[in-house]
């Protein structure tokens, strides 16, 4: 019984990303509708248009890299869940309301503080709940809400977009993230049955920083983070402009472009969770050849993208990019699981997973500034090509390193 209740918490980690996801790419739908650009005076600008995203970046990457020593040491995943679904829900129904651009940026800044620990929480559950031989699958599992969420939300957002209008769809996101979001938490996640830990008499901001400092001493740490920098500038490029390079240089209408911009993320589905097979059948020290390998073919797929002007090949590149770069994503977690102290596993997450935020939240602005300079949406995919590039740089040097680790060890 113990045993499909944990896996019951990983489905339902997996439906939070999902709904989170879901939120979050609604702003990348919206930017193709005139009557949201002219209500906030996007018309005609793109370096503004990938703001929206940047600024959310930025809170959600302060939080995610601040915030989570407080919420690890002080409340529980559980919790501190709750309380980031309800303020992520209120958020999303304020966003229409910000009467000027400045403030629709202070709100998305705001949301994105609330959503930034959630995949803290998510790795904490799995660290407590999962050995460290077992813990790729449940990370794949619960990583493909990523691509999950893109895949229901391209077409949903499009859906409630074109029969409600921008304004009452974002109002109908924050009552489905609120009452499904709470709901799951409710019912499914739950904390393992551990021995109680002793009380620590020190204050609790003693508490917070030595939780923060174990996390910064995680081996291996710096390059970790750089493929995870690499790996979200993908993430948040591609999502933000999808929609944009098929609507504009494509011809899609709304709803057409609703089911294309997914279809990449469906291919990722798969491709992660044999990611996460994957690497229960190798060692630790192994896991960096998939960012290799990965990084090296997804850019690659970029590039035809960007050269390719049959529509057969363009959906071809553009499916085969996510396969390759959705294999990488149960690697970072299962990495930090293996080289982190067990109190401070969701802090180390969320260090990686908050500063590589922080730096990619850039990356759409820059995208929508290569784009204006260039005159093609296209244009900016190069920028996509780079961050793989780096992906296999990073992934061939954590590898050598983390395979001379070893072998001092054994000698």
């Amino acid at each position: 019984m113990q045993q499909r209740q944990r896996w019951f918490g990983v489905v339902a980690l997996l439906f939070l990303i999902v709904i989170a996801y879901a939120d979050r790419v609604n702003i990348a739908v919206m930017l193709v509708n005139p009557e949201f650009l002219q209500h906030f005076q996007l018309d005609g600008n793109r370096a503004h248009q990938g703001m929206l995203m940047t600024v959310f970046l930025l809170g959600y990457g302060l939080s995610a890299m601040l915030l989570t020593p407080f919420l690890e040491t002080l409340m529980g995943y559980r919790r501190a869940l709750t309380l980031s679904i309800v303020l992520w829900a209120l958020l999303t129904a304020a966003s229409p309301l910000a009467g000027s651009l400045l403030l629709l940026f202070a709100v998305r800044i705001l949301l994105g503080i609330s959503e930034g620990p959630l995949f803290s929480l998510k790795t904490m559950y799995i660290g407590d709940h999962f050995a460290a031989d077992e813990r790729g699958k449940p990370n794949a599992v619960s990583t493909l809400g990523v691509s999950l969420g893109l895949v229901i939300g391209f077409p949903l957002v499009s859906f409630l977009m074109a029969h409600f209008g921008w304004a009452v769809s974002f109002y109908l996101l924050a009552l489905i993230n609120l009452l499904l979001g709470l709901a799951l938490v409710r019912w499914f996640i739950h904390p393992a049955l551990l021995p109680p830990r002793d009380v620590d008499p020190q204050p609790v901001l003693s508490r917070v920083w030595h939780t923060f400092a174990l996390a910064w001493h995680t081996p291996m740490l710096g390059w970790i983070m750089l493929i995870e920098i690499a790996t979200l500038s993908y993430l948040w490029g591609s999502s933000s402009w999808l929609p944009a390079y098929l609507t504009d240089e494509k011809g899609f209408s709304i709803k057409q472009m609703g089911w294309m911009a997914s279809l990449p993320f469906i291919v990722s589905i798969a491709s992660k969770y044999l990611g996460g097979v994957l690497l229960d059948r190798i060692r630790p020290y192994q896991a960096p050849l998939i960012f290799a390998f990965g990084g090296a073919a997804t850019a690659l797929c970029i590039y035809g993208v960007m050269h390719s002007h049959q529509l057969g090949w363009i959906a071809f590149f553009l499916l085969a990019a996510n396969a390759c770069w959705g294999a990488q994503g149960a690697a970072i977690p299962t990495l930090l699981q293996h080289y982190a102290q067990p109190q401070a596993v969701g802090s180390a997450y969320g260090l990686i997973n908050g500063i590589g935020n922080m730096f990619s939240a850039f990356v759409p602005m820059i995208m929508g500034m290569v784009m204006a300079s260039q005159g093609k949406v296209s244009s900016g995919f190069a920028v996509l090509m780079v961050s793989q590039l780096v992906t296999l740089l990073a992934g061939c040097v954590l590898f050598s390193r983390m395979r001379m680790t070893r072998e001092a060890r054994r000698a």
